[in-house]
């Protein structure tokens, strides 16, 4: 069985062909810049390919897509129809959706209605289904939900202090994101304990970064929020901060709350304190060359990083296994130092040697006296996806 997995941006689209019989992936690529102009296909399948097109919007997109995935050259099937069905990576699910679930009419007024809870991510996700459903309406579609895996979070996690009416009428409340980053990893490490039942917190440390508490395979809690502006310090996200600091920047900077709330999201973070970058890889090498301000970034990414695995290992009564995922989590051995530095009141034991020379997709950067077991291990949400399509369609 084939799945097409979509994962749709503002001008971007990523997919992933994967063969579900033994979970390979037989082709990827991303179609960029779409209704910009200079468009391009980089495509991936029995021979690389790059096709410079362009395309006006996603539907031209995903026909590209289909005509690379079938070309006698490079593609790496001989019909569309040997797609039996597509699942697409959706930001935002709300109340509604705590599973995973086919796509029709009425799933698209839905999820319509919960843009407001993502408006970076979901109006271009729901321009790609759109598109998708359009080019192939004879395939299942299935969404995929990047808050499922945080619906189980207890009330007293997931509500804020606000008025309880404004909670159940407005939907106000913490919905995380990355979920499905935070599902991959959470198995995995099962298989790694052997079993289920253990307390695992997940670092998945990307420009954009969250941490899930995960206890017996389910999530507690999780540091993003109504939308992912909350949590830690980001690439160019505030992450936490006091709700009245909106109001201090409209009145000082003569903006209204869409303005500022658009800094917030876009202009702050490490690149907003560095004045370097958003990349870590530029942050490294800024503090390496004695750029203080890159520094004191860096510092203050895994001083949050640090304080919320803290709080999590209390939420548990303890913690067994700490894992880091994502770009900055798999790729960056100085903020897991700056991280795990110090936390040996948790019972971590920490091969700092390891950190920096292992290789291998799964990396053990704890040392085996160590009371709790820390990873790095690969994320890979394109395979949950496909998987959660996969138990979706053949439910139906």
């Amino acid at each position: 069985m084939k799945v097409l997995v979509i994962n749709s941006g503002s001008s971007s689209l990523k997919y992933r062909l994967i063969e579900m019989d033994n979970e390979s992936v037989l082709a990827k690529g991303v179609a960029d810049r779409i209704g910009i102009g200079n468009s391009s296909l980089k495509h991936s399948g029995k021979k690389d390919a790059v096709i410079e097109k362009d395309m006006a919007d996603h539907s031209q997109a995903i026909k590209l897509v289909l005509s690379a995935l079938t070309n006698p050259e490079y593609g790496v099937i001989s019909s569309v129809s040997e797609i039996a069905a597509v699942g697409h990576r959706v930001v935002a699910g709300g109340e509604q959706f705590t599973q995973s679930a086919l796509i029709g009419d009425k799933e698209m007024r839905e999820f319509r209605d919960l843009v407001e809870l993502a408006p970076l991510h979901m109006p271009a996700c729901l321009t790609g289904i759109e598109a998708c459903m359009e080019v192939m309406p004879d395939i299942p579609h299935v969404a995929v939900f990047d808050t499922s895996f945080h619906s189980t979070m207890p009330e007293v996690a997931k509500l804020y202090g606000i008025d309880y009416g404004d909670y159940k009428s407005l939907k106000i409340r913490r919905y995380g994101a990355h979920g499905i980053s935070h599902q991959f990893i959470s198995q995995e490490a099962a298989k790694i304990m052997g079993r289920k039942n253990f307390n695992l917190i997940v670092c998945h440390l990307g420009n954009g970064a969250s941490l899930s508490a995960v206890k017996d395979g389910k999530c507690v809690e999780t540091t993003m929020g109504f939308t992912p502006l909350e949590g830690l310090i980001m690439g160019t996200r505030c992450g936490d901060i006091d709700p009245t600091v909106v109001q201090f920047l409209c009145n000082k900077k003569g903006w209204d709350v869409n303005r500022a709330i658009s800094y917030l999201n876009k202009e702050c973070g490490v690149k907003g304190i560095s004045g370097v970058s958003s990349d870590f890889r530029d942050l490294i090498a800024a503090e390496n060359e004695g750029n203080e301000r890159a520094r004191l970034a860096i510092d203050m990414f895994a001083y949050k990083v640090k304080k919320y695995i803290g709080s999590y290992a209390a939420v548990m009564n303890g913690v067994d296994m700490i894992v880091f995922t994502a770009g900055i989590g798999e790729h960056t051995p100085e903020v897991r130092e700056k991280v795990l530095s110090g936390m040996e009141y948790l019972g971590i034991e920490f091969d700092n040697d390891a950190n920096y020379n292992a290789k291998g997709d799964i990396i053990k950067l704890s040392k085996d006296t160590s009371k709790v077991g820390v990873y790095v291990i690969p994320t890979n949400e394109e395979l949950v996806i496909a998987r959660e399509t996969v138990a979706v369609v053949s439910a139906k």
